[in-house]
């Protein structure tokens, strides 16, 4: 019998950054992760020499993604450039949201919760399209790309299709990321509410216009909808702050830019 496999905490310090070179030109990626590699947050690998296999730590982050602070759990001491994106978005986001909601002494809803899960997840998407012009054959991309066109060809996107649609996100990957995060805010806030298989059918064929919605069940959003209804089933309703955020996204002529400007500057450290 192997050994059991204990976990120990562990910073961005302490972890090995996978692709982080093909992820240089990225400024807001530099950003997010100097914004954790501060704040200290933690991480899960197993102690000593062992590792869990990649399905297994992908099955406890997302069960039990609240235990600890959203400490992820890690194969081993190598942790993706992207994964770090990632947790640098929820914390940035989470941190403005409770700022600007503690203001209103409104505490954040659900809806806050789905505004942080569809920037990180968006995100994606604009590395995406940033790094199939310079990183290639980077690992984020020779991963990713796969399941995103398994994805999109199980919801009947043509190979073709996906291609032209990955040509266009290279071309504007700001522009990707603002209608792919406005397509799983929608999403999620509607189908939250949703109290059956009818009504979630309804409300998922009316996204089919949206040029990303052969990939909005690459993104995980029953593990979305099912955590604000464990955790927040009394916030489920309006969210003043975080439908303020989503409205000035969609307004503003790059809503990457906003981001960087009103969430990033704010919790980055000074020069010097």
């Amino acid at each position: 019998m192997p050994a059991p496999v204990r976990f120990r905490l562990v910073t961005l310090d302490d972890l090995t950054i996978d692709d982080r070179g093909a992820f240089s030109d990225v400024a807001v990626y530099g950003r997010l992760e100097e914004i954790l590699r501060r704040s200290a947050h933690g991480f899960r690998i197993p102690e000593g020499n062992q590792t869990v296999s990649w399905d297994r730590a992908l099955f406890l982050n997302l069960t039990y993604w609240n235990e600890d602070e959203g400490a992820d759990v890690l194969c081993d001491d190598h942790v993706p450039a992207d994964v770090v994106a990632h947790v640098g978005w929820h914390k940035v986001v989470s941190r403005e949201l409770a700022r600007r909601s503690a203001a209103r002494a409104a505490p954040p809803g659900a809806a806050a919760l789905f505004l942080g899960e569809s920037i990180a997840s968006a995100f994606d998407l604009y590395l995406v399209g940033r790094l199939l012009r310079s990183a290639p054959d980077c690992d984020f991309v020779t991963t990713q790309v796969p399941l995103m066109a398994e994805c999109a060809g199980e919801s009947g996107l043509p190979e073709a299709g996906f291609s032209a649609l990955l040509e266009a996100v290279a071309r504007q990957p700001e522009r990707a990321f603002e209608d792919l995060r406005a397509l799983l805010f929608d999403a999620a806030t509607k189908l939250v509410a949703c109290p059956g298989v009818t009504e979630a059918q309804t409300v998922l064929e009316a996204f089919a216009d949206r040029r990303f919605a052969p990939l909005l069940h690459h993104y995980q959003l029953s593990n979305w909808i099912l955590y604000a209804r464990a955790y927040a089933p009394e916030a489920l309703g309006t969210d003043a702050v975080a439908i303020e955020v989503d409205t000035a996204l969609r307004a503003a002529p790059d809503s990457l830019e906003w981001l960087d400007r009103h969430f990033i500057t704010p919790a980055s450290p000074p020069p010097g």
